[in-house]
């Protein structure tokens, strides 16, 4: 198994700016530093115990440790009474039961319906556990288990579990693929087909559950539509309640665009990779969009290879290997965000680096935010870099404009947001983040790394997609008849059905 798998995007709906720093903090401005975007998930020990033992711990009696031990433990003095009282809790902690620094849960046990599009960033706490107040901890076949599966969670809703656990007598869990604000995800064995498939495993915190519900009615949407599974989105298998946590099966999939990415030292994918992941990725989401769905949250991370098997071959000039993926199919997944037309439209959607201009303006959106997201997209897979690498709304404008031109009188004079005088930009280019602006970015067509007709094809299906008025700019129906994929061999296009195929006009909110 690849050491980073999939499901590691976050899955709340409606991003804020504050969500955009768990990848914008690890996204540096040179290719060649490490644009890691998760935080590490390796527990600070000796923190937690240096903690436990500032406060006074209620043992029963039956774990052995005695009152001298206790009152001991909390005693100042030499270096050799400190290194005993570790060893004594240590091994009292290996020995009592994992109950007694418990407490009882006052949350709704079931998944509940309702919106909550908020995202929150990730921070690695300190996590004691507590117990679930109302379920025993039983109902588990001996013949598929010597224990009982957890029936705890962290302080931060996390299921606590270990390899071995088997989840509604059927889930074996076998490895943890990913973790993210909404939840992990672990590697399971489907008891009853005996199939490996990912379980996303979402916190017990009433936001994320209305979240995963909400996830949930999408997937089943898409089920409905796509039957015969033919439009490239992850499917989902099943789901179910499991004490509090919302679970929701998945077929196993490889790892993300951006983890092959990333574990390839950020080496652009080929042309001809990049020609049909986009061409893969514009069918799927305009099957979203036939339906009436957006799904506002489009980034590399949420693209995964079907199978991300590769071969390795050396970079004589770079004097290392290079990841060359055998399969580039792909998947769409994480659908917590996505949003039906005739829903509540949350004002900010999209995470920073693939944000449309008419989000930050808060001037409305409709499909049209997905086109633009999908051209920055490419961008990054045909440079191995992002466009957009900032984390500031008025800076990220400023890009804008220094590599696509000036923003549309209209739009500026329109806004209500702070960033527009008369309809201009206000930005002082002598400014140190001017200066930034100035140096990093240039003109959308001087990243052309060839002056070959598929590299100019390219940049113009990019420049298209990246029009800032969502009137004008392309739709993805118009985009999968592009001079760029007509090299797409026959064997591998793709029929939208005619039921579904339709073209949509866009328009600004007025």
């Amino acid at each position: 198994m690849p050491r980073s798998r999939y499901y590691t995007a976050t899955t709340t709906t409606g991003a804020t700016d504050s969500a955009d720093t768990s990848r914008s903090h690890s996204r540096h401005r040179s290719r060649s530093h490490d644009f890691s975007r998760h935080r590490s998930r390796t527990r600070d020990y000796s923190r937690e115990r240096s903690r436990e033992r500032r406060r006074r711990i209620e043992v029963p009696q039956s774990s052995g440790y005695s009152s001298r031990h206790r009152s001991r433990s909390r005693q100042k003095g030499s270096q050799r009474a400190d290194r005993r009282r570790r060893e004594d809790y240590s091994s009292e902690r290996r020995n009592r039961p994992t109950t007694t620094t418990t407490r009882r849960r006052h949350s709704s046990r079931s998944p509940s319906s309702g919106s909550s599009r908020h995202r929150r960033h990730h921070h690695n706490h300190h996590r004691s556990t507590r117990r679930h107040g109302r379920y025993p901890r039983e109902s588990y076949t001996a013949c598929h288990s010597s224990r009982a599966p957890s029936v705890e969670d962290d302080e931060d809703g996390h299921l606590i579990y270990r390899n071995g656990d088997i989840l509604q007598d059927r889930y074996k869990i076998l490895a943890t693929l990913g973790e993210g604000t909404f939840g992990k995800v672990v590697k399971v064995r489907d008891l009853t087909c005996d199939q490996i498939v990912a379980l996303k495993i979402i916190k017990n915190v009433e936001k994320y559950r209305e979240a995963a519900k909400l996830e949930i009615n999408v997937l089943e949407k898409l089920s409905e539509k796509d039957p015969a599974d033919k439009q490239l989105c992850v499917k989902m298998l099943s789901w179910f309640d499991y004490h509090g946590h919302v679970c929701i099966a998945f077929q196993m999939l490889g790892l993300s665009v951006f983890d092959f990415l990333k574990d390839n030292n950020y080496r652009p994918y080929p042309l001809d990779q990049v020609r049909l992941m986009g061409y893969q990725l514009c069918h799927a989401i305009n099957f979203l969009h036939s339906i009436n769905l957006t799904h506002t949250d489009l980034k590399p991370e949420n693209i995964l290879f079907v199978d991300s098997d590769h071969d390795t071959i050396y970079d004589s000039k770079k004097k290392r290997d290079i990841r060359i993926v055998k399969k580039p199919d792909i998947r769409l997944i994480d659908f917590g965000s996505a949003t039906f037309d005739h829903e509540h439209h949350s004002t900010i959607v999209s995470t920073r680096h693939y944000r449309a201009p008419e989000v930050i303006l808060e001037l409305g959106w409709s499909q049209p935010c997905d086109v633009w997201s999908v051209g920055c997209i490419l961008f990054e897979l045909y440079l191995g870099i992002t466009l957009f690498q900032t984390h500031d709304n008025r800076e990220h404008l400023a890009m804008m404009e220094r590599i696509l031109g000036p923003l549309p009188y209209r739009m500026g004079r329109k806004t209500r947001t702070k960033y527009f005088y008369h309809g201009k930009l206000v930005w002082d280019e002598k400014s140190s983040a001017g200066r930034y602006v100035r140096e990093s970015c240039k003109p959308l067509r001087n990243y052309q790394m060839s002056a070959e007709e598929d590299h100019k094809q390219l940049f113009d299906l990019i420049s298209q997609m990246l029009e800032y008025d969502p009137a004008h700019r392309i739709t993805l129906s118009q985009a999968l008849r592009h001079p760029f994929f007509e090299k797409i061999p026959s064997s591998q296009r793709l029929e939208l059905g005619s039921s579904l195929s339709r073209e949509r006009s866009h328009s600004l909110s007025r």
